[in-house]
């Protein structure tokens, strides 16, 4: 086996060669002036390679020698064949094969810097070693297509094997070496540059030296154009970059809407719902919302709402992006309810166990859809079945939408005796003070209504979760609702005794002093029943 030192003496005694039959060689002096200027900086690359400790011991430098020897003899032969003025071959042909070694050259002297820059010469691990990821990453910048084909399979290799050494390995340069190679002429070096792309994607760390390189372009290309496969690494890497709201906002300015939109429209399922995950991300930047609503986003999402062959991740995600995009603009939640997106919203609260997006997005269309027809359709008993079996996030949804749409006697009517009441007070005891907040205002929403108060008074929970809620610390925002609350069921000697007896006096003394509305008329009502000095004595 030649090794080597070997490799570098043949090279320098071609080289002297080449460059003397190069500068003889008759017709195509353009080309050959192109040839020689290359040749002209080979010998430093030579010297560095040669004066460097691990030399001859490294298997990439003996690889890149022997491409440089099989370089030079073809200059040689090329030259040899131009050298009498009379070319053994066709002009046209021998423009070609001028003009393709000195592409040859162009490589070859990229590849001998690439080699002496990322200080791989100190690796001489064999070529079939798999644990070597500074090499297989290095391969992956230097040779041709075929060598970087098995570079990027020993390096998706090592990501199934080791995904964490593979992170902590990767240099700046060997992330723009992998971006750089998402626009290769070959279509599997794509591919699997994609995948290798995809998988940094996954880790958060890399997402800021991903874009710094300039990752979304052709991530958006591949995902316009590539392949079906590559089309959904990308749109799965698309997604996971997209969390970040500088690179959504890229995506945007580079045009990726209408691709990953595409997608969504006849992509396959992981496709689909990685492209909607993508604008679910981009539809949570305000600013980025109009640019969604232009391309049509807000009629997407209802399409694979109905769709009945969109995967249930990909409703779920296209759900989340309406309740984004009606959060705000009143022109997009008109559009979605001329879309018909309520009713389709609707059948989404049937699921065993509903969550927020569905029924965020049908709360912020209350105003621009009949709130008559939304109960003649069965919203009341959806709402009840959230609010017993949604997540908690979809109970705190289901409780605002309870205020936004129940604005009658007869719809307030109709959620107390569809079971809403129960519920919402059991909210009032949960940790979370947004959600206590969200059920103490739907409960002060459906006790303007009479038989609503009477079955409160029922709920043997009510009154000590409501005086719980009295808690005047900043972080009890459900305050300004168990007042008025409590005033309404305090019309019950009952209750009152019972809001006594949990401390509310104690509360509401507080409250008054920081005159917080209706908490002087409460401890009124409960200190003229003489109740606190009989609960003292007790």
């Amino acid at each position: 086996m030649v090794g080597g030192g070997e490799r570098l003496r043949i090279a320098r005694l071609l080289l002297p060669e080449a460059v003397e039959k190069a500068k003889a060689a008759k017709g195509f002096p353009g080309r050959w002036s192109v040839i020689i200027s290359k040749l002209a900086h080979l010998p430093p690359c030579l010297s560095d390679l040669s004066s460097h400790p691990c030399f001859g011991r490294n298997v990439l430098c003996g690889e890149l020698l022997r491409s440089a020897c099989e370089i030079l003899e073809e200059i040689i032969n090329l030259a040899e064949n131009c050298g009498t003025g009379e070319a053994s071959v066709g002009k046209l042909r021998m423009q070609s094969e001028l003009d393709a070694v000195a592409g040859k050259m162009e490589l070859i002297l990229r590849d001998f810097g690439l080699l002496i820059r990322t200080g791989v010469l100190a690796e001489s691990s064999p070529p079939s070693s798999p644990s070597n990821l500074g090499e297989i990453l290095s391969r992956i910048q230097i040779g041709d297509s075929e060598a970087k084909d098995r570079a990027f399979d020993g390096l998706l290799e090592a990501m199934k094997e080791d995904p964490a050494a593979v992170v902590e390995a990767l240099s700046r340069g060997s992330v723009s070496a992998l971006v750089q190679q998402l626009t290769a002429p070959s279509p599997r070096l794509r591919e699997k540059a994609a995948s290798a792309v995809c998988f940094l994607a996954e880790t958060a760390t890399c997402h800021r030296t991903l874009v710094a390189e300039g990752v979304v372009p052709p991530l958006i290309r591949l995902a316009e154009s590539a392949s079906l496969a590559c089309r959904e690494k990308a749109a799965v890497a698309l997604e996971r970059l997209s969390v970040e709201a500088d690179t959504a906002r890229a995506i945007v300015s580079h045009g990726g809407l209408r691709p990953l939109m595409g997608i969504c429209r006849g992509g396959a399922s992981a496709s689909c719902a990685a492209s909607a995950g993508a604008l679910r991300n981009i539809s949570a930047i305000a600013e980025l919302r109009r640019a969604l609503s232009e391309e049509g986003a807000v009629k997407l999402a209802v399409e694979l709402l109905k769709s009945g062959e969109a995967e249930q991740r990909t409703k779920s995600l296209a759900a989340e992006w309406l309740r984004n995009l009606t959060s705000g603009a009143e022109n997009f939640k008109r559009a979605a309810a001329a879309e018909g997106a309520a009713v389709v919203l609707l059948g989404l609260l049937e699921v065993p166990s509903p969550e927020e997006p569905p029924v965020g997005a049908l709360r912020n269309l209350a105003g621009f859809v009949s709130s008559e027809e939304m109960l003649s359709l069965g919203l009341i008993p959806r709402l009840a079945h959230v609010l017993r079996a949604g997540s908690l996030e979809a109970r705190a949804a289901a409780a605002s939408a309870v205020c936004k749409f129940c604005t009658r006697r007869e719809a307030r009517r109709s959620a107390g005796a569809c079971g809403l009441l129960s519920p919402l007070v059991a909210m009032l005891e949960g940790k979370v003070a947004w959600a206590r907040e969200a059920a103490a205002q739907a409960l002060l929403c459906l006790m303007s209504c009479s038989q609503n108060v009477e079955a409160v008074k029922k709920d043997s929970r009510s009154v000590p979760h409501l005086v719980q809620l009295l808690d005047p610390g900043p972080q009890n925002t459900a305050k300004k609702y168990a007042v008025p609350c409590l005033l309404l069921l305090c019309g019950s000697k009952k209750c009152r005794r019972v809001m006594v007896s949990y401390g509310a006096i104690g509360y509401l003394k507080k409250l008054s002093d920081a005159d917080a509305p209706g908490s002087k008329s409460l401890l009124q009502r409960l200190q003229s029943q003489g109740l606190e000095s009989f609960f003292l004595r007790k």
